[in-house]
């Protein structure tokens, strides 16, 4: 269906907060919800640590609880000024993973990856040649079938797409948290199906495969996690095409983010409809009372806004994830700035732009400025999916920079 990102810190503060409610609070006071909960939540750890005093020696009691409220405090102090769970150079400690980066043995079957016990990744390929990882984007909102621009390219190369973990055929690890700890069920989200997981399994991916170094193509938010992919790996990537960069490598964005986009653009009688949605998608103080099936749901119903500001023009989609979103969200956090990771990045970009993207080229400034050896064009006429509405033109562009002896070679 559609391919997004979901730029919701951009939301806060503006004039959308004084006209959405939802259960009695404005969007503007869900989107703040962090630092928030992070005062309940020490109260629940509070009373859990209180509990468990009365099974302990009194000297190590007084100690759990001491290391305890430390560590939670501190967690929560983060959180009220608008840190994520990820930060760029996690992924150089093993500590900072759930699962180790080697794979571990594969099941033998042909569309399924192993990327640790009960994830499996689903993938299948096109051509033949060099192997060229193919990144949706989303979150969560994989393409059913081989992009129309690169089936022009099958003669010289291999392109390998997958479903990321929490969306299309791949797993889905979290379905319903049963805790009303709101702490502990992040946490548990992020390690399941934030940013640091999405990043381990590209670089599991290249030791599946086989390949000293990866070419990589990312679309949208999947340009997003490539990009850091190569900061975090930089050895370990030959080249990268990114194609409509979502604009997040900072928070808050300059460009307004796509939802402020879609509204800006929405008839004057649409937009009642649009920010009760938009209430309801930012409603993070019930969001783990949710499961993955309305939350996809809820990611799904974006769908028709964006459909009707844009030309209408997608490829066909796979299933929609739900959770694989929050946890993005809850892993970037309110507040960030990833630009400075850009400059770890070795290989040579190609930024590919559509004219008539809802997404402006402005948002491609950051990328084409923070990576140190990038290339930008214009394809005209295209919105944000030009290797579907353009493939010939998209086709050329690709093939021009991987013939490049910089570029597609080990």
């Amino acid at each position: 269906m559609l391919d997004h990102f979901c730029d919701f810190r951009n939301l806060r503060g503006r004039k959308i907060a004084k006209t959405i409610k939802h259960p009695g609070i404005h969007l503007w006071q869900n989107l703040s919800l962090m630092g928030k909960i992070g005062k309940t939540t020490v109260e629940q750890n509070k009373g859990m640590i209180q509990k468990t005093q009365m099974s302990v020696s009194v000297g190590n009691s007084v100690l759990s609880v001491l290391m305890g409220l430390l560590a939670i405090n501190s967690f929560f102090i983060a959180l009220s000024m608008g840190q994520g769970l990820y930060q760029p150079g996690m992924m150089a400690s093993p500590t900072n993973l759930r699962a180790s980066l080697t794979p571990p043995p594969q099941s033998g079957d042909p569309d399924f990856w192993t990327m640790e016990p009960g994830i499996r990744l689903h993938h299948f390929s096109r051509g033949e040649g060099r192997n060229v990882l193919v990144i949706h984007g989303g979150p969560g909102r994989p393409q059913k079938k081989p992009w129309a621009g690169l089936e022009l390219l099958t003669n010289s190369y291999r392109f390998v797409y997958y479903d990321q973990r929490g969306c299309g055929e791949s797993t889905r690890p979290v379905d319903r948290f049963a805790s009303p700890n709101y702490y502990q069920n992040m946490q548990q989200l992020d390690a399941s199906l934030g940013l640091a997981a999405q990043i381990a399994d590209i670089e599991r991916i290249r030791r599946l495969l086989g390949d000293q170094k990866l070419i990589l193509i990312g679309h949208s938010f999947g340009c997003f996690l490539a990009t850091m992919y190569a900061s975090e790996f930089p050895s370990n990537v030959a080249s990268l095409v990114l194609v409509a960069p979502a604009d997040v490598l900072i928070s808050p964005s300059q460009s307004g983010g796509l939802f402020e986009e879609v509204k800006n653009h929405l008839p004057p009688e649409h937009r009642s409809e649009y920010e009760q949605w938009l209430g309801r998608y930012f409603d993070f103080q019930t969001i783990f009372s949710k499961d993955e099936a309305a939350l996809a749901a809820l990611n799904d119903e974006f769908g028709k806004y964006y459909r009707s500001v844009t030309s209408g023009k997608f490829p066909e989609a796979g299933k929609t994830g739900g959770w694989i979103a929050f946890a993005t969200y809850f892993s970037m956090g309110r507040q960030h700035d990833y630009r400075p990771a850009l400059k770890s990045v070795l290989a040579p970009v190609l930024i590919i732009h559509g004219s008539k993207d809802l997404q402006p080229e402005s948002s491609c400034d950051e990328y084409t400025r923070g990576l140190p050896n990038t290339r930008m064009c214009s394809i005209e006429g295209a919105e944000h999916f030009s290797f579907y509405t353009h493939p010939t033109e998209f086709a050329a562009e690709v093939r021009r920079f991987l013939s490049q002896p910089t570029a597609g070679h080990n």
